[in-house]
């Protein structure tokens, strides 16, 4: 049996799933699991990728203690953070998290050099604060990007780890806002306008790609050898191309972000797109995923670990689905992106105290209201009107969240996979190794695999 290895790593926690194909089913098993998280040091907000590393090893010293061995592997994350590395490949300091506040100055800086509107027109970027491109520009600031020679986004950089090549891989290259949305390439222009150093911009590397074998001390430790392929590295990016769409079908991809939008062979750097900060993210095949961001399922995840995981996150739907919305709130306000208490800010933002299902209905109905909005802007942008809204991810699961989903929006809403991100990580190796011939297949294995369910009212 030939096994191929998903890592998805997240905010919160990282999965090592194996997968093969039976029959021409594709069977999937969680062989391990892992907690992840950000911690402050010095007052910045950091992520421990050294840790991060020793927990990929130890999942795929896991795999071979179960007798699933994977012949390939495929590491996908979050976007936008990174690791700059210096003349000897050490890390030239912390990997900064998102969601640390040092971009504020070089948001505006950038913007003097480069206006958003220019950036958006060669991008097609949302605007984030947190984007790579302003993180970088804040270590140009600080000093901390003068000892770097080479830039690798955090999945790149555990690959690096895992095999001793550098490879820049294009989904998730492209959510820096320095890709360039025609030429599916670095946008040399705005690299020199902000005087970043070029040497940190080599050759993009497409899905399917083999990154290497595993370096002999790895393979050594973990007592087998495998083949790592880049997978869509974006995690986002790999849970779309696991949805079972058809056609052009929006999707939700639902999970810590919930990302809104619809797959499309050409980009969208428009005035209205612009207006509506929609993304153009990359995919396969010279694709994009035309998509906004909103807050997701984070306000509910912070808020369950407030109150000390006392409550699951069924007990918090069913304490929601038993109160009145009465309050609204805008849960894509920047104001939820880190606050010290999550429910303190919910509170201000209602203007006053809240019961706990009253607090998380108004975060449940938010979200919805922001979906329906979110989708009520991409059909006014393509000039379509769709009938059908997938739901993917880990959120796929909350019923009534889909349900709130499904009326605000006036839509059919069809949910799973729920594993999309791992299960497009897989199929994304399985094309790349030969198993699988191409997109198309892969999605209709991964529809004839996993239940794909309909939200009833």
């Amino acid at each position: 049996m030939k096994y191929f290895l998903a890592i998805d790593i997240g905010a919160s926690s990282g999965r090592h799933i194996a997968g093969w194909l039976e029959n021409g089913i594709l069977k999937t098993e969680e062989i391990y699991r892992f907690k992840n998280g950000t911690f402050r040091r010095d007052g910045s907000l950091i992520w421990d990728t050294e840790r991060l590393f020793r927990e990929c090893v130890n999942g795929l010293k896991r795999a071979k203690a179960l007798g699933k061995a994977p012949s390939y592997i495929g590491i996908d994350t979050w976007a936008v953070d990174y690791a700059l590395l210096d003349k000897s490949d050490k890390l030239t300091g912390e990997v900064y998290a998102y969601r640390d506040g040092r971009t504020e100055r070089a948001v505006e800086i950038v913007h003097g050099v480069i206006p958003f509107e220019k950036l958006y027109g060669s991008t097609g970027i949302q605007f984030q604060k947190f984007n790579t491109i302003y993180q970088l520009y804040a270590d140009k600031l600080s000093g901390k990007i003068d000892g770097a020679e080479s830039m690798l986004m955090l999945p790149d950089y555990l690959n690096f780890l895992l095999t001793g090549e550098k490879r820049q891989e294009y989904t998730n290259a492209t959510s820096t806002g320095l890709v360039n949305a025609q030429t599916h390439e670095w946008d040399c222009g705005i690299i020199e306008k902000l005087g970043l150093p070029k040497k940190l911009f080599g050759g993009l590397s497409q899905p399917q790609t083999a990154v290497g074998k595993l370096r002999r001390e790895i393979a050594e430790e973990i007592g087998y050898d495998a083949t790592v392929i880049l997978p869509a590295t974006h995690d986002t990016a790999s849970a779309v191309l696991a949805a079972p769409v058809d056609g052009e079908s929006p999707y939700i991809s639902s999970g810590t972000w919930s990302l809104v939008g619809i797959e499309q062979n050409i980009s969208h750097t428009d005035k209205c797109s612009l207006k509506a900060n929609y993304s153009n993210e990359g995919s396969i095949c010279g694709g994009f995923r035309y998509q906004k961001n909103v807050m997701g399922l984070w306000i509910i995840q912070s808020v369950k670990r407030e109150l000390g995981d006392k409550y699951t996150f069924p007990e918090l739907a069913e304490l929601a689905r038993n109160e009145r919305a009465t309050v609204e709130i805008d849960v894509n306000d920047d104001r939820f992106l880190s606050p010290e208490s999550m429910i303190e800010e919910i509170e201000r933002a209602a203007g006053k105290k809240l019961g706990l299902g009253c607090l998380v209905r108004s975060v449940y109905e938010g979200l919805a209201n922001c979906y329906a909005d979110a989708l009520a802007e991409l059909e006014r942008n393509t000039g379509k009107r769709y009938g059908t809204l997938n739901v993917i991810g880990g959120g796929s699961r909350d019923g009534f969240l889909n349900e709130l989903t499904s009326k605000a929006t006036g839509k059919r809403v069809i949910t799973g996979p729920t594993e999309a991100t791992a299960l497009g990580n897989l199929a994304m190796q399985m094309i790349g190794a030969g198993e699988i011939e191409n997109l198309r297949e892969a999605r209709l294995i991964i529809r004839k695999s996993f239940e794909i369910k309909e939200v009833t009212l």
